[in-house]
């Protein structure tokens, strides 16, 4: 490897949770995006700190044979997407690796056995989008450029799905046709199941025009606007057109989601993760933290005779108890964090199913989880760094934290499952099953 001004040329060594490639350079760990392993690459220094080195990719000197052309043209402008110049097989093949080697190296979980992996298509898969606005001209909607502040303007955006990617291409003719309200500052965007419908979040510093002028600018635009919630951040106001939530439809049961609530963003892989978090289990008391709308909670509620959900989601949990009177079963649903309601809680469940946000659940969290005594836990994570602090306590490994409650109950990993939830980026979801040991 040599090295001249600020410029590296370098091998690299594996992909790291984050979407870089890691290699070394004169004692020094250097981080590079867009590349695969195996690949001789320039890069140029961006920033430097003791021992890490941060670089952007110039020119990729010996290409992988798993390499492809990005079929997206903000590619490495764009902050959304990480892996579109690697072979889907390949991204699934290097997220596995860097889950196994995540828990190992952060939390002491050692998995030799298989991660089963779950892959869909690569895109046109989400039914969820962000876009920003940007007011100075040229005026347009985009995505924010990686680490930074900067809005790019973009034309289009293959992993979104097509009812997505048709209304994103009416807006941006308004922006760029100056036809959106000043003062708009982003679009959240949702589809519903069947990807006919979608909804709305509008955010505004201020309405300068009336709410109800607002509402006949994008009903008028969008035929397939089935509801449309803006926000006034000024005044901290909403203003709802429409029934206020989208159906999703998954497993035979009919989920509400509000403009304020969750729900899995992959279209594709719902019924699928659905049936392997808890298809065949059944029994006496379940358990759903993290509930959300009630994803998991409405197919548990079939099958075992007692069901309790938490969620801190007001909207969430409104719409699970929606869910829950549509589905015809009874469910004890309480509206509060995971964390303080398990400070409190202590009755044995046979079945604890958690889907907690990025943070996961900490490791004052997961001893007192640990203490509850399930016979099976099922974690479904989205960040395998927090995953593997919580397996460290769960599962007793010497690199747990310290906590000020002591865990008297052990687990082992039974299964490890590998869901591609979104292709073309680094994220991982994954499903850990657990069974009681001590």
């Amino acid at each position: 490897m040599n090295t001249m001004a600020d410029e590296l040329l370098l091998t690299v060594e594996k992909l790291v949770y984050g979407g870089d490639g890691l290699g070394h350079a004169d004692g020094s760990t250097v981080f590079v995006p867009y590349v695969l392993p195996g690949e001789q690459v320039r890069a140029a220094v961006r920033t430097r700190k003791k021992k890490l080195v941060q670089t952007s990719l110039v020119k990729v000197e010996q290409a992988a044979a798993a390499r492809v052309a990005a079929p997206c043209p903000h590619y490495q402008v764009c902050g959304g997407c990480h892996y579109q110049h690697i072979e889907i097989g390949e991204q699934v093949r290097q997220k596995k690796e860097i889950l196994r080697e995540t828990l190992s190296r952060l939390g002491g979980v050692n998995w030799s056995g298989e991660i089963a992996a779950h892959a869909g298509e690569p895109y046109g898969y989400r039914n969820r989008a962000q876009w920003a606005y940007r007011e100075a001209l040229p005026r347009a909607l985009g995505y924010f450029q990686n680490e930074s502040a900067r809005i790019v303007p973009i034309d289009q955006c293959p992993v979104m799905s097509p009812a997505l990617q048709k209304a994103f291409g009416k807006l941006q003719e308004m922006a760029r046709g100056n036809l959106l309200a000043p003062g708009l500052l982003e679009i959240e965007a949702f589809a519903d199941s069947a990807d006919e419908k979608i909804a709305l979040n509008v955010a505004f510093e201020r309405f300068v025009k009336p709410p109800k002028d607002l509402v006949t600018d994008f009903r008028g635009a969008l035929p397939s606007l089935e509801s449309l919630l803006l926000l006034d951040q000024s005044k901290n106001r909403f203003e709802l057109s429409g029934p206020g939530f989208l159906q999703h439809r998954a497993g035979g049961f009919t989920f509400r989601v509000s403009h304020l609530s969750f729900f899995q963003v992959n279209r594709f892989l719902i019924e699928e993760m659905l049936q392997a978090v808890v298809g065949g289990r059944k029994g006496g008391f379940a358990l759903d933290l993290y509930a959300g709308v009630g994803f998991f909670t409405l197919a548990l509620a079939k099958n075992f005779s007692r069901v309790m959900s938490v969620d801190a989601n007001l909207a969430a949990t409104e719409d699970l108890r929606e869910n829950v009177k549509a589905a015809g079963v009874e469910v004890v649903s309480e509206n509060q964090h995971a964390e303080e309601f398990l400070k409190k809680f202590s009755e044995q469940p046979e079945f604890v199913v958690l889907d907690p946000p990025r943070a996961g659940l900490g490791a004052e969290t997961a001893a007192r989880l640990a203490n509850l005594g399930a016979e099976e836990i099922a974690y479904l994570s989205c960040d395998p760094s927090t995953l593997a602090r919580d397996l460290a306590v769960l599962t007793g490994s010497e690199r747990r934290q310290k906590t000020e409650v002591e865990p008297a109950q052990r687990y082992e990993i039974t299964k490890l499952d590998l869901f591609d939830l979104f292709p073309q980026t680094y994220h991982i979801e994954s499903l850990v099953r657990l069974r009681r040991v001590t």
